[in-house]
Order: C-alpha cells, then structure tokens, then sequence
C-alpha cells in the first residue's frame, strides 16, 4: 500500500472538555488509492467533518497512523505540514471562501504565491485552471458579479492550481441548487475520470454521493460501511444533516 494516497490505521480522536473526555472517532482505518472517487456520509456527530480535517491535516488524530502520499503525518512538523499540505492538497469548501475584492485570477493563483512562483507564471497557470472549468473569460470578474455556481468553479479551479494529488471537497453542493449541483458534480467527475484526480468529499445527499465509485459511512465514530456505493445498503444512503 505504499502507493496509496491515503493510509489512515486504527485513528482515534478524542477531545478533552470540562464534562470529561469525548470520543470523536474509533479505531478508523481507510485506505484511498489513486484515482478513486470516496464520498464520506453520516449523521451530524458522526466525526466526519473531523475525520476530514485531519485528512487535510487540519487536525491531528490522538492516536493512529496517517500516511499522506506516502509520508508519515505525525512525523512533520507545522512547517512541514504545510508544505505537505500546499503540495499535495486542494481544498473546496461549502462556502467557496473567495477573497472578494480580488478578480478570478488571483483569487486562483493565492496558493503559489506561498510557493514563491512570479506573478506572470502564476497568472499563466490560473488562467489555464480557469479555462479547465470553463470560465476563462471571467478572469478579470470579481465574485459578487458571477453566480454561486460559477464561484464554487473558481474554488475548484484554485484547488487544483497546484496541480495537487488529492482533492478534499468538503459538502461543495451544500449552497447550491440541484441543478448547479448536477453541474459542480459533472465537473468533479471530469476531473476523476479523464484526469485521474483523487477525490475525497463530504456530502449528506445520495445523489451527490452517487456520483462517486465508493461509499464511506460513519456513526459514532466509526466505518460502518466502506464499498462500492452500488452494493450499499439503502440505510447507508439515507440523507444526513
């Protein structure tokens, strides 16, 4: 499994609170490998917006392995985190988290910047993510002049500006109406098919979850079921909050 993109063993996360210890996942293992496709399901305080922070090293287990394309997690340091982090994922959240003063081509060229690359080259390689998802000619746009769709299309295109190896998508329809959902979906399905990007999404909806070839569904901290998202049962498909 060295190849994997992720190598998650025996995870457990616990907070302490003034009402004692809380437990927020047990015993997780899960193993992403290139190119595949995972939406995470569960019921609100199942751990699974946890389990995904510490996917994108925003968080750390309490205990467990996490391997992250091959380096050991719990080895680095913040500034090597970071770095790991900046290199080898992107991020698309639910709220698309774009600076508003900014035009669409700088908002998607932010995470080279902290990789030190000139303005011309940066410029060069958002205009081209931008193209990818269909917007080239909005570059110059700002974001309150273009829909919510079209924003979270530019979240995806910064996501992916550093050619990244792993996408974490974390509820990206949840602001959106079904039929710009069917849209952002299509897209995530172009970019995992004919560009081998592995994604890893959060979402409480079936059908966005059916977009994906596999099926992760927590409860009380636990995997409950991890298959193809065919074979799930229909309680492991039920809508979540």
């Amino acid at each position: 499994m060295s190849d994997s993109v992720i190598r998650i063993e025996r995870l457990y996360k616990e907070y302490v609170t003034d009402a004692g210890t809380v437990p927020v996942l047990r015993d997780v293992a899960v193993t992403v490998m290139p190119g595949e496709f995972v939406a995470i399901m569960g019921p609100s305080g199942s751990g699974k917006s946890t389990f995904m922070n510490i996917l994108g090293c925003l968080d750390v287990a309490t205990s467990g392995n996490y391997f992250l394309n091959g380096r050991d997690v719990n080895r680095l340091d913040r500034d090597e985190l970071a770095l790991l982090r900046n290199q080898v994922i992107g991020f698309v959240f639910q709220g698309f988290n774009l600076l508003p003063r900014a035009n669409l081509e700088d908002n998607v060229a932010l995470p080279l910047i902290y990789r030190g690359i000139g303005r011309t080259e940066r410029l060069a390689h958002a205009n081209a993510m931008l193209e990818k998802v269909g917007l080239g000619k909005y570059s110059r746009s700002r974001p309150n002049q273009i829909s919510g769709g079209q924003q979270q299309r530019v979240a995806i295109a910064r996501a992916l500006v550093n050619q990244p190896k792993l996408l974490l998508a974390d509820e990206p329809t949840g602001n959106l109406d079904t039929r710009t959902s069917k849209e952002i979906m299509t897209l995530f399905s172009e970019l995992n098919q004919r560009d081998g990007i592995t994604i890893v999404l959060i979402t409480h909806e079936p059908d966005i979850a059916a977009y994906a070839h596999r099926l992760v569904r927590l409860a009380d901290g636990q995997v409950i079921y991890d298959g193809p998202v065919e074979h799930a049962a229909p309680e492991h498909l039920e809508p979540t909050a």
